[in-house]
């Protein structure tokens, strides 16, 4: 099981786009949580218009056969489209993230110390594998841990 912890500093429209491509794109799914409501309509609107070249499909859960979706936006950590990957969006680390293959974990500045915590907790799991994205001046991701 894999953990990426990404401390972001620019806008998370920027990254999670292209992470849900390059899911879809080898043929997994993606569950995205965000508990806030308003967070998930604005990720429902980013993933539709965040190139005009692409398309990301997905929807939120509840809105029709969730266990059709490559992507599904959610609430909760239920992966109703059978996800094994999750991206966790709202900055609030879950264990049961851990039940994934691969967790995405995007938090900005506010977020830090429960980030900081959640890393330190998983230090001594077996089984997972910490790494610490963050963003270069020039806007690119490197891996810092």
């Amino acid at each position: 099981m894999q953990v990426d912890f990404y401390h972001l500093t620019s806008p998370l429209d920027r990254v999670l786009p292209r992470i849900a491509e390059r899911v879809v794109s080898t043929g997994g799914r993606l569950l995205i949580v965000a508990e806030p409501e308003a967070q998930r309509t604005l990720l429902d609107r980013l993933l539709w218009s965040y190139a005009p070249e692409s398309f990301l499909p997905h929807a939120q859960a509840g809105a029709g056969d969730d266990s059709v979706q490559p992507i599904l936006i959610a609430a909760d950590i239920t992966p109703a489209n059978a996800a094994r990957n999750v991206a966790i969006v709202d900055g609030q680390w879950r264990d049961d993230a851990l039940g994934f293959d691969r967790a995405f974990h995007f938090f900005d500045d506010e977020a830090i110390r429960e980030a900081r915590l959640a890393w330190k907790a998983l230090a001594d799991r077996e089984g997972v594998e910490r790494r610490y994205w963050k963003q270069t001046e020039s806007g690119k991701w490197e891996q810092a841990a």
